[in-house]
């Protein structure tokens, strides 16, 4: 019994880093009906600014709380910027092209990103040597929030242990979805963003600003990309350029499960997968908790294609 909740512990604290990483594919394609494949690498981004401001504020303030809340402030600024400068530089030009030439592009960022990172740049300002670039080699991320079990449920050989980042990361991501939810549905940006889903050509006609409208989408997708980042890199400790690379297809994974373009989708699809992840991983092989997670998708997409929430929908041709 202990063992079970234990398991259903984990596998929703890994699930609500899913989930944030999946709402960011969920907003671009039910704005531009694009997968953006770059998104797992721009959470990798975040991780590593996250790191170097960690880095230059020193060990000696790690563990207070302004410091978790400047990392995570300007990991989430930063990659805002960045998934501005994606969208208006690499996907704004091709979005009246075919489909498949934007699904390309992004997956030439994606790789462009993740290489890039693998280089080793520094250089020499004010006697001190910076890194530009990081290099391939792994880090491991600074203990911003300290571990610690906030309780024990039975004894320690055998109970349930609740661990702060698991109590943290639960409730950021709790508050973030919630607060995306009322973005969507309750405010007047929201009604632009599901009318640009709808169908962008016809919202530009009755006034709205259909560029700004994507273009915020992209910044607020990226920055909860690094939200997920800095949560999932807390609770690993490891940073490596690739690691956005597998995250990222987990969380396009529980955005299908859900239903693509569906948010409160997205969410229940990335649940689902972390506790099937973490289910698989407690109570047979570890290593097949990748295989598992994959052919969940296979699944899904043969006895319900449009995914648990989504709709089927007629498509001219």
């Amino acid at each position: 019994m202990y063992s079970l909740i234990q398991h259903l512990l984990n596998g929703l604290a890994a699930g609500t880093v899913y989930a944030l990483v999946a709402l960011g594919y969920t907003m671009v394609y039910g704005v531009l009906k694009l997968i953006n494949f770059a998104h797992g690498d721009v959470m990798m981004v975040g991780v590593y600014v996250g790191y170097a401001v960690a880095f230059l504020l020193g060990s000696d303030v790690l563990g207070a709380w302004w410091v978790a809340l400047l990392v995570f402030t300007v990991a989430m600024g930063f990659c805002a910027l960045l998934g501005l400068a994606i969208e208006r530089f690499a996907y704004r030009p091709l979005r009246d092209r075919p489909r498949l030439t934007a699904l390309i592009t992004a997956i030439g960022i994606s790789f462009c990103i993740s290489y890039s990172f693998q280089l080793k740049l520094t250089v020499n300002l004010f006697d001190r040597e910076w890194s530009i670039l990081p290099g391939a080699t792994a880090r491991y991320f600074p203990a911003i929030i300290p571990r610690a079990q906030w309780f024990t449920l039975g004894t320690e050989d055998e109970g349930v242990i609740v661990w702060n980042w698991q109590v943290i990361s639960v409730l950021i991501a709790a508050a973030l979805m919630i607060g995306l939810q009322y973005l969507v549905f309750k405010t007047k940006f929201g009604r632009a963003m599901r009318a640009v889903s709808f169908d962008h050509r016809t919202a530009a006609l009755m006034g709205i600003p259909v560029d700004r409208v994507i273009a915020l989408t992209f910044a607020l997708s990226s920055a909860l990309a690094a939200t997920a980042g800095i949560l999932f890199a807390i609770k690993d400790r490891k940073v490596e350029p690739m690691m956005g690379l597998m995250v990222g297809l987990k969380a396009f994974v529980a955005a299908v499960i859900g239903g693509i373009g569906h948010v409160p989708g997205a969410v229940v699809g990335a649940l689902a997968l972390g506790l099937c992840e973490e289910f698989v991983a407690g109570y047979t092989v570890s290593s097949w908790r990748d295989g598992v997670a994959f052919g969940f998708l296979i699944l899904v997409l043969l006895f319900r294609p449009e995914g648990l929430f989504g709709r089927v929908q007629a498509e001219k041709v």
